[in-house]
């Protein structure tokens, strides 16, 4: 069994058969696994894409990019003993390829095209640290928490939106100590950069091209999870599969409201949060039905059911991807993810409810775990730079001699004046 042990500056670490002193950044995803009460000897990955794998992986944005991938990595690996995995933005790996025989031993700990290697899922490894960091990264043999890893060695480097720079998913070499040679990250960064410009220039091509009529979209294009992006923004834009459809303000804040609230809710209840004065029945049956256009048209299949309302097919907001990066941990990319208030400019009591359970979260999940650089992040948004118990904090975390400390002073005098 595993025990854990003071080990002074190390902090605590597992002391485990053949496991040596971590570095930090190793050290600090091993005490994440331990929050979460994670079993170094019992931890397995989840098989959540099984079935529907190939028709969700075909609609993944990055599926445009495999070619690419294959030229610069995979066949560079077959029969080398390595294998090059790439995974969507929450740790599951879409395609796991290369050297045959690795992909079989591999198969032994669920490397595999469906599996979930997020690091709340299995602690430590190279896709779901990077995912959880928003950086590449090298894990050697030992470093991984789940011990059936051990013996495998793994480089990791997150692919980004070209504009908006969400993560979209991840790049991995795995395999022996070669997965993580001194060339292997710049390998990755290299490739990963390479993506991001091909996406960029598919969408810039894709503007350039007259609209055609709306048409139905291909299947799979539709079985990927749409997302609903309402940070920062006083109207909606509607993501599915790539397919961007822009709504109106009350179209927006209806679908927040129904995504947000996924059990349903009564005539009565979608009125008293949609609109910030009293509203007839009639005014709501009007704007659904408008909407119910909309979606015809943007996701074929997506209806608005009635006694409760609520969406056939969910809708993932980018508020949600916001607080899983907050449970996972990843402080930074959460920052990052959230562009800003959700529908800043509208009183829909709903959005306004939402909207501060949001800033809560994230208001707290900083104050608790976060770094002083990921602090000193948020104390420069609207937000953080009038919170004083977030300049407090900053302050106390930042070292002595840091240059970032005098900014902070002076916001915080600013405040008690």
């Amino acid at each position: 069994m595993d025990q854990v042990r003071d080990d002074g500056d190390a902090g605590e670490w597992l002391a485990l058969p053949g496991r040596s002193r971590p570095r930090g950044v190793v050290l600090d995803s091993w005490r994440r696994a331990r929050e979460r009460r994670l079993d170094p000897e019992r931890v397995l990955p989840a098989l959540e894409l099984d079935a529907e794998l190939d028709d969700y992986r075909n609609g993944h944005r990055l599926a445009s990019v495999m070619p690419l991938i294959r030229r610069l990595l995979v066949r560079d690996v077959d029969g080398e003993g390595l294998l090059v995995a790439v995974g969507d933005e929450l740790g599951r790996l879409l395609w796991v390829e290369g050297d045959q025989a690795a992909r079989q031993r591999a198969e032994r700990m669920l490397f595999v095209a469906g599996a979930n290697w997020a690091e709340d899922r299995v602690g430590t490894s190279a896709p779901g640290t990077a995912l959880a960091l928003d950086h590449g990264i090298q894990i050697h043999d030992t470093d991984h928490f789940d011990t059936v890893v051990h013996g495998w060695s793994c480089t990791a480097v997150p692919i980004h939106d070209p504009e908006t720079r969400r993560i979209l998913g991840v790049i991995d070499i795995t395999g022996d100590a070669r997965a993580i040679a001194p060339f292997t990250l710049p390998l990755l960064e290299a490739t990963a950069a390479a993506a991001e410009s091909q996406l960029l220039a598919e969408r810039l091509a894709e503007r350039m091209r007259p609209r055609p009529a709306p048409r139905r979209p291909a299947p799979a294009a539709a079985s990927a999870v749409p997302v609903l992006h309402l940070l920062g923004r006083d109207t909606g834009e509607l993501d599915a599969g790539g397919r961007i459809t822009s709504l109106s303000a009350r179209h927006a804040t209806i679908l927040a409201l129904l995504s947000w609230h996924r059990q349903g809710l009564s005539s009565e209840a979608l009125r008293e949060l949609a609109y910030p004065q009293e509203a007839a029945e009639v005014t709501l049956r009007a704007e659904l039905v408008r909407l119910r256009r909309v979606l015809a048209s943007a996701l074929p299949g997506v209806t608005i059911d009635t006694h409760p309302y609520r969406l056939s097919r969910a809708l993932e907001l980018d508020a949600h991807q916001v607080l899983t990066l907050l449970e996972r941990g990843a402080h930074r990319v959460a920052l990052a993810a959230y562009a800003g208030p959700l529908l800043p400019g509208s009183t829909a009591p709903g959005i306004a409810e939402i909207r501060e359970t949001l800033r809560q979260r994230l208001r707290d999940a900083l104050l608790t775990d976060a770094s002083a650089d990921v602090l000193v992040q948020y104390a420069a948004t609207p937000d953080g730079s009038v919170d004083a118990a977030v300049l407090r904090e900053a302050l106390r975390q930042l070292p002595p001699h840091s240059p970032k400390r005098a900014a902070i002073v002076e916001r915080l005098e600013a405040l008690e004046r």
